[in-house]
């Protein structure tokens, strides 16, 4: 026979409070699982593709390369500029160089001709001489000093009228040695210079007037006048009060000035040669010219 056996329930109470507590760790469990679920939508949220990032990274990737050509081509343009400068700057420590010493060099040769006399049959001395020696000679000064005959040194301010147009003539005259021209203008540069002066103005003029080369001289002294190819006189006409030009070629007549007044070994030529005398002119323009 099989015998029935009964298992008596726990009394209601201890039910309630086992159902109670159960009840409290469920919902404990459920609130720690939804502050769970709530975290995770949130970093589910902070992580959340963006659908246009793809795009975004082509165009960020395009402008990233064109930035990196520019400055590839930045590089090689700033490469050529410095290349191109150098060589500039090579060329033209050449060029200043290779003028600067024809003119030092010559600067001494053409003052001393200047200034050479039967008393002082050497001359005076004058020399260049750069104030700072650096690779870019041509940014500093340069120094120019001239030594009249029998005379000490000192500074170029301290010379005389007549002996700064003779230093000034001097480096006039050795910076055209470098690259002569074809015509050479002085206006009266004659005019602090003394009758011997002018007249060792007027033989290098006579001296190293060349073909192709052409020395035009505006002067008021007689001195300057003499062995001139043409001469042009400007005076005033009274008559119309006015001023005329006489042009006169002398090359084929010889003639000499003597103080203010003018011998001209053809006659019917005198009237017309010291009409443009220092008498009568208010300036006299002198070519000397090769013959």
């Amino acid at each position: 026979m099989i015998s029935k056996r009964f298992v008596p329930f726990p009394p209601s109470s201890h039910r309630q409070r086992t159902l109670t507590h159960l009840q409290d760790e469920s919902d404990e469990l459920e609130e720690r699982l939804q502050e769970k679920i709530s975290a995770l939508a949130a970093e589910l949220e902070k992580l959340n593709p963006n659908m246009r990032a793809i795009e975004r990274l082509e165009s960020v990737k395009s402008r990233l390369e064109s930035t990196e050509k520019e400055w590839e081509d930045s590089k090689n343009a700033l490469r050529s500029i410095k290349d191109a400068f150098a060589d500039v700057k090579k060329k033209r420590f050449e060029l200043f160089n290779k003028a600067f010493s024809h003119i030092q060099e010559q600067i001494s040769h053409v003052y001393k001709e200047l200034t050479r006399s039967d008393a002082y049959p050497l001359g005076g001395q004058a020399y260049l001489d750069i104030e700072e020696d650096t690779d870019t000679p041509y940014l500093s000064g340069i120094k120019y000093h001239a030594m009249p005959p029998l005379k000490r040194f000192r500074d170029m301010e301290h010379l005389s009228g007549g002996e700064k147009t003779m230093a000034a003539l001097a480096l006039l005259f050795a910076i055209h040695s470098y690259q002569p021209s074809p015509f050479f203008v002085l206006d009266e540069v004659d005019a602090a210079l003394d009758n011997a002066n002018v007249e060792k103005i007027k033989k290098y003029i006579r001296e190293h007037a060349g073909p192709g080369m052409q020395f035009i001289v505006i002067s008021l002294k007689a001195g300057l006048f003499q062995d001139s190819e043409s001469l042009v006189g400007v005076y005033r006409d009274q008559d119309v009060n006015s001023s005329r030009a006489l042009t006169l070629d002398v090359s084929a007549f010889p003639f000499a000035f003597s103080g203010s007044s003018c011998h001209v070994t053809d006659h019917l030529l005198a009237s017309k040669v010291c009409m443009i005398g220092p008498r009568t002119v208010g300036a006299g323009i002198v070519i000397y010219a090769d013959r």
